[in-house]
């Protein structure tokens, strides 16, 4: 994949992800992919993957990931934002950096997130010991 292409396919994944195209989103990992939070063990595989959505997904009114900023460097896109999420609990922003690698068919391989955990957490009314692992 060029450069474009993969800025281009990380564009199509935060299009996905604000439309809560759940299905979508999945779509776009390789059959095999991993996504990896980077404080969770990572996720691997579409259905993993699929299992975890649906328990973030579980009561959210609002989700708006804000691209500050959008590269390639090394073969990889990293994706500045800001999470924006709303739910019964309110509202919370969350900074997040987000690495990605795309394999030969243009699908997500690998998916690292880095951010706050706690504060993501505490924005669905959570702690560390109520997790979201499926």
């Amino acid at each position: 994949m060029t450069d474009e292409e993969k800025i281009a396919a990380a564009q199509a994944m935060v299009a996905a992800w604000n439309a809560r195209d759940w299905d979508g989103i999945v779509a776009l990992f390789a059959p095999d992919g991993v996504l990896h939070s980077v404080m969770q063990e990572p996720l691997r595989g579409r259905a993993a993957i699929a299992a975890r959505l649906r328990l973030l997904a579980a009561g959210l009114t609002h989700l708006d990931l804000q691209v500050r900023a959008l590269g390639v460097i090394g073969g990889r896109v990293f994706v500045e934002r800001r999470d924006v999420f709303a739910n019964a609990h309110g509202r919370t922003e969350v900074p997040v950096v987000g690495v990605l690698a795309y394999d030969d068919a243009g699908l997500v391989a690998e998916w690292l997130e880095y951010y706050d955990r706690a504060t993501l957490l505490a924005g669905f009314g959570r702690t560390a010991a109520t997790d979201f692992d499926a």
